[in-house]
């Protein structure tokens, strides 16, 4: 563990100073837009049907695997600046039709959908681009502390965003927070329209060519760590990361919470994935078996939760939850960057990032239907099970690894260097 100092040690970057400033207040509204949009399909345009929620999920997040063959494209090979810049303006407008619909009481669940799909297809743009282009703001030597600030500040979003949210819906409406996450699009396009471009850090790019994504595939297809990390991210990406449906449907249809008392057990959740960014942040070395509690202990963050005798003992199980979510996706992002060429990184990370949230349409209807029928317990069980499914997947790659595994595939045992973006065979054990 590196001195507390350390923890911050990223933000002495005058350009990453900067993005992280406009990110955090972008962040706040995004925040604010989901935990709106979750109580306006849930409590207003449906009768608390939780398949609603997670067919509105589905559609958010679909566009992560349904555009993977461009969305890692355009992060190798277009500029990264301006990529995002267009990105994010597109999900600011959006977010202001949505919340003048909302404001003027016009809007229908149709028109809900087809915006969230919209936005999901900016996002699916924006994603892995975002990922990548903090190491064009650090350089790989403090990519893994960058990326872990990244989680404090949009899980510090996270604690603040749904609280004012649930302020928001009770005191003027659910619209508002709408047009007030809009809004929130122009302080990160200010920052990056005022970043330093002589001391961005661009990594390599690739050229233009015919099957540029298979080229990817073949290459994390050639690499057991890598799909190892995959299908751990498909098992708790599919069926546990489905918390607007879990939080959801337990606050309202479990303990009868009213907006307030639903944004706030999103705010409660961030406290748990603020302190688990935090310890990834003072981390000098990441490894592949901080994968393997970060997996178990979410199985059994969910287990608490589907088990909660009352509404606070929910929120500290949400606290567990957080922390292992944060714990497990960081160690993904870091390792799968530093272990991946830097020509490839954008492929590899859409990948990623496809495989996280594009099984969401398989699993958010699925979670939402158990909801529905069993209850929203039963629901948080389906979650358990995949913590537990995807620990399990993980000891067993270790175990392959301390049996001798080939030398190939001992890359993702070995602590990474972060002062370097060495390949996974030189820098994983």
């Amino acid at each position: 563990m590196r001195p507390p100092g350390a923890i911050f040690r990223s933000l002495r970057n005058f350009n990453y100073r900067l993005w992280a400033v406009g990110a955090l207040v972008s962040n706040i509204g995004t925040w604010m837009q989901r935990t709106a949009q979750d109580w306006l399909v849930l409590a207003q345009l449906t009768h608390h049907s939780a398949s609603a929620v997670g067919f509105v999920m589905a559609l958010q997040f679909g566009p992560q695997l349904l555009l993977l063959p461009w969305t890692g494209f355009a992060a190798d090979h277009f500029n990264q600046r301006k990529l995002l810049i267009a990105t994010q303006a597109a999900m600011g407008v959006l977010a202001l039709i949505l919340g003048s619909l909302t404001v003027a009481g016009i809007v229908q669940l149709w028109q809900v959908y087809i915006l969230v799909f919209l936005q999901g297809c900016a996002a699916a743009f924006d994603a892995p681009v975002r990922q990548v282009f903090v190491a064009e703001l650090v350089g790989d030597e403090d990519l893994p502390n960058a990326v872990a600030l990244n989680s404090t500040s949009f899980n510090a979003a996270r604690m603040i965003g749904p609280a004012i949210a649930g302020m928001t819906i009770a005191a003027i409406g659910t619209g508002w927070a709408f047009v007030i996450n809009g809004a929130s699009f122009a302080a990160v396009l200010v920052s990056l329209s005022q970043l330093r471009v002589s001391q961005l850090r661009p990594s390599a790019r690739t050229s233009r060519a015919k099957g540029s994504f298979l080229e990817g595939l073949r290459y994390v297809w050639g690499r057991q760590d890598l799909r190892t990390m995959l299908v751990m991210l498909f098992l708790i990406g599919t069926f546990g990361l489905n918390f607007p449906i879990f939080i959801s449907t337990m606050a309202v249809g479990v303990f009868h919470a009213d907006a307030r008392g639903f944004g706030l057990l999103s705010s409660i959740m961030a406290i748990g994935t603020i302190s688990g960014a935090l310890i990834a942040a003072g981390r000098a070395r990441i490894g592949f078996g901080s994968l393997l509690p970060g997996a178990g202990v979410f199985g059994l963050g969910c287990t608490l939760g589907a088990l909660a005798p009352g509404y606070w003992f929910f929120a500290g199980a949400l606290i567990v939850i957080g922390v292992a979510a944060l714990t497990f996706s960081n160690a993904t992002n870091s390792l799968m960057q530093l272990s991946t060429e830097p020509s490839m990184r954008g492929r590899v990370m859409a990948l990623r990032i496809g495989i996280a949230l594009g099984g969401t349409p398989i699993g958010a209807p699925i979670v939402g239907w158990v909801a529905d029928t069993y209850g929203p317990r039963w629901a948080l069980g389906v979650g358990a099970a995949s913590g537990f499914a995807a620990a399990a997947v993980a000891a067993a790659f270790l175990i392959r690894q301390s049996g001798g595994a080939e030398a190939g595939d001992r890359s993702a045992a070995d602590g990474i260097s972060s002062s370097k973006g060495q390949r996974s065979n030189e820098c994983l054990r």
